[in-house]
């Protein structure tokens, strides 16, 4: 049980699907101790943090929610401060410093701990930590003499999302060595879970109302690859749109890597039928100079070939991308040859991001060098041409999908309320295409009131700059009667 002088516990949880994840599972073991979660951290008797490390910007958006929590142990009641997460494991020597009142750590391993992190007697000077170093040792403290097949237990989660869908974590950590990446030296090598396991966690998810499944990991289309799973990332999907068929879900694949996407990885999206027409795969850059000095392991054209293979075996795929601009030595040239990339494919959704010079990687001191470094500002400027091209891209399919009046199944996410007549109820909602979070929406336009989490089949009518604006089709249709002669 709780300890007496701790009781409310108030929950930050900052950075990726991964981490959010993680931070349902340690949500989930606090109430089992008998904890109450508050949302008011000045009635918080603890907080924590699980925090992000993947970036610069993440890292310091990660010390000042730190320290506002512990500002709070001088005005409010709080008495614990408690780190958790990537952050912790990647800079655990540092984070003291950054963050002086941190009263206990948690690394990326070790999330069983939070109950101690919350009982554990602080020494004077010392605040006590559970970081192992890597996931091996990780195994062997929980009784695996091997890491092949360990993975952290995600199956005892408070669910953050909303009840009808939810992330997947396939595996964890990564195999791949990318120069800009910090992700292998925080969550380290690759480890898929064991098949059985995420059909188990999927059936305890569906049962509970969840429809959608977002599938997550480093690297998913590596699914089975460190574990001697041959069926792979196949076998995986194959096996999952077995277990959502009686709920009738969908099944989304998200952060797949290009260099290892298969014809019968593209044959299984397009064939298995709960499996959506989508993908996310984020590609980085499409000049070979920069994804060579990236270490990708793909060049441009193999790249190429997989997008116009997606489209042409999966008719209607979307197809979401994120990609890097200012890496170091990014030339004029290397930019134009990413914009022409763009401009040809026109993804449904991309998002670009600023080279961030990370400790610790192979790219981590190449700007500085004079001759390598790209400059804040032609960072800025080929970030905003990149998206505004996306912008005109995203505008003008929605555009189109409205004057062809298309009809897509829609997710319903949230009720929005009344129009101001009071004669339609306006809905969030989300077509096949569009990720949770990450993605434009559809906004659902329905004379009669609907269910959230309800799929109801939608004509888009209208768009609205990247989202799309729908009416349920029943609503629309309009049954004409012909004299009988």
């Amino acid at each position: 049980m709780s300890s007496k002088s701790i009781k409310n516990i108030a929950f930050v949880s900052l950075g990726c699907p991964k981490n959010l994840v993680d931070s349902e599972q340690m949500l989930a073991t606090i109430i089992d101790a008998g904890y109450e979660l508050v949302a008011d951290h000045n009635k918080a008797d603890a907080i924590i943090v699980n925090t992000c490390g993947f970036l610069e910007a993440s890292k310091e958006e990660s010390v000042e929610v730190i320290n506002d929590a512990i500002s709070l142990k001088e005005t409010a009641k709080v008495q614990r401060v408690i780190a958790a997460g990537c952050l912790v494991q990647r800079h655990r020597a540092k984070l003291l410093e950054w963050c002086p009142g941190i009263d206990a750590m948690i690394g990326v391993f070790d999330r069983d701990h939070i109950v101690d992190a919350l009982e554990a007697k602080i020494e004077e000077e010392q605040a006590p930590s559970w970081i192992a170093a890597n996931a091996l040792l990780a195994a062997r403290a929980r009784g695996y003499d091997e890491v092949a097949g360990y993975t952290e237990d995600d199956s005892n989660r408070l669910q953050l999302t909303p009840r009808h869908w939810a992330y997947l974590r396939v595996s964890e950590g990564c195999n791949q060595n990318c120069a800009f990446c910090t992700i292998p030296a925080i969550r380290g090598k690759m480890r898929s879970k064991p098949l059985h396991t995420i059909i188990d966690e999927a059936k305890q998810l569906l049962a509970s109302g969840v429809f959608e499944l977002n599938l997550i990991g480093q690297d998913t289309t590596s699914y089975g690859d460190d574990i001697g799973y041959e069926e792979g990332l196949v076998g995986l999907l194959t096996a999952l749109n077995n277990t959502v068929a009686p709920f009738r879900g969908w099944i989304r694949l998200m952060y797949a890597y290009p260099s290892n996407f298969t014809d019968e990885m593209i044959q299984a999206i397009a064939s298995l039928s709960h499996v959506v027409k989508y993908i996310d795969i984020p590609l980085q850059h499409a000049s070979d100079s920069m994804l060579n000095a990236m270490r990708r392991d793909v060049s441009s054209k193999t790249q190429s070939d997989l997008l116009y293979k997606l489209r042409e075996r999966v008719p209607g795929i979307a197809i979401r991308t994120t990609m890097i601009t200012g890496f170091p030595g990014e030339t004029e040239d290397d930019h134009q040859a990413l914009v022409d990339f763009v401009g040809t494919h026109k993804f449904d959704a991309m998002g670009v991001f600023q080279y961030s010079a990370e400790e610790g990687t192979v790219a981590g001191t190449l700007e500085t060098d004079a001759a390598l470094c790209v400059s804040g500002e032609t960072k800025q400027s080929r970030e905003e041409e990149l998206m505004l091209l996306q912008q005109d891209i995203a505008f003008k399919t929605a555009v189109k999908r409205a004057e062809q009046q298309c009809e897509y199944d829609v997710l319903l996410d949230e009720y929005l309320g009344e129009t101001g007549e009071g004669e339609l109820h306006l809905y969030r909602g989300r077509t096949y295409h569009q990720a949770p979070d990450v993605d434009a929406c559809t906004i659902v336009m329905s004379e009669n009131k609907r269910t959230v989490g309800e799929v109801i089949k939608c004509t888009i009518t209208d768009s609205d700059e990247y989202d799309m604006l729908a009416r349920p089709t029943d609503e629309l249709e309009k049954v004409v009667s012909l004299p009988l002669r």
